[in-house]
């Protein structure tokens, strides 16, 4: 095995005795037809039972909604990308050359497909404890920091519910536009409430996020006008 996966071993704390299932997590399908599709597939529900593990014994007392929300924010493709680039998975990945000179090693996307798939080739190499370790030993501290008092809905969410409570019909997301390289893109999203003839706009790293920011500006501008003084009118 070489060097760097040995420290790639290193830093997840983990070594496989079956090497191949490590090297498989590795591959992106441009590389070749054993890629880590399927050990990302698999890889997905260990780390969202790992994360759902953690979250039910360090917030006893906090309700399902909450701890759904925290769970979707720790495994989303934002916070897996940020995990991937810790582990430094760019210099790892094994690509197509024409993937690679397109950037394909920074893509958020593929490298947070790795990072399951190699939660994925872990369960495969020793179980289930051995990757709820790795989680913990990756994720525990960032749980651990969470204050249970600043559970939240994300703004989609609180969008959705505030217009479902003034019988407002549900917004409608498009992206307006896509600007930079593949594997640093910035997207532009459009949300609007054709009902009330509103529109906002955001902009993110991925069309989640861009989705979010416009939600949450679309949400400002709702509440700013569901006033005494100057009521809702759909």
């Amino acid at each position: 095995m070489s060097d760097t996966l040995a420290a790639l071993q290193r830093r997840l704390g983990h070594v496989f005795d079956d090497p191949a299932l490590l090297q498989r997590a590795l591959t992106h399908r441009s590389f070749g037809a054993e890629h880590n599709e399927r050990l990302e597939f698999l890889g997905d529900a260990v780390l969202s039972l790992a994360v759902s593990s953690l979250l039910y014994r360090q917030f006893a007392d906090s309700a399902e909604g909450d701890l759904t929300r925290v769970r979707a924010h720790l495994v989303r493709e934002d916070s897996l990308h940020k995990l991937a680039l810790a582990l430094q998975l760019p210099e790892v990945l094994r690509l197509s050359d024409g993937e690679a000179r397109g950037g394909g090693a920074l893509r958020p996307s593929i490298l947070a497909d790795a990072a399951e798939a190699i939660l994925g080739a872990i369960y495969l190499d020793a179980g289930f404890e051995a990757a709820q370790a790795v989680v913990t030993r990756l994720l525990g501290e960032q749980i651990e920091a969470i204050e249970a008092d600043s559970f939240g809905k994300d703004p989609k969410t609180e969008l959705q519910e505030w217009l479902q409570a003034r019988r407002v019909p549900v917004p409608a997301y498009r992206i307006v536009a896509t600007r930079g390289q593949a594997h640093a893109q910035t997207f532009e999203v459009e949300c609007a409430v054709p009902t009330l003839r509103l529109a906002e706009r955001g902009e993110g790293r991925s069309r989640r996020a861009a989705e979010q920011q416009a939600a949450r500006r679309m949400l400002a501008a709702l509440k700013a006008s569901d006033r005494p003084d100057g009521p809702l009118r759909a």
